[in-house]
């Protein structure tokens, strides 16, 4: 039986993994206190033909 901290673990992959699936250029960023993922950060960024 997993508990509560690999439940977490796991959730915050799917989100990652989601985020990136979505992007097609861009920039996701994890941030991590005391050891616990505290919040996710996605920049996208579009890119223009010259």
């Amino acid at each position: 039986m997993p508990n509560s901290e690999e439940i977490k673990k796991e959730s915050y992959l799917n989100i990652i993994n989601n985020l990136v699936k979505d992007m097609k250029y861009g920039m996701i960023t994890v941030i991590v206190q005391d050891g616990k993922v505290i919040q996710i950060d996605k920049t996208d960024k579009i890119r223009l033909k010259s």
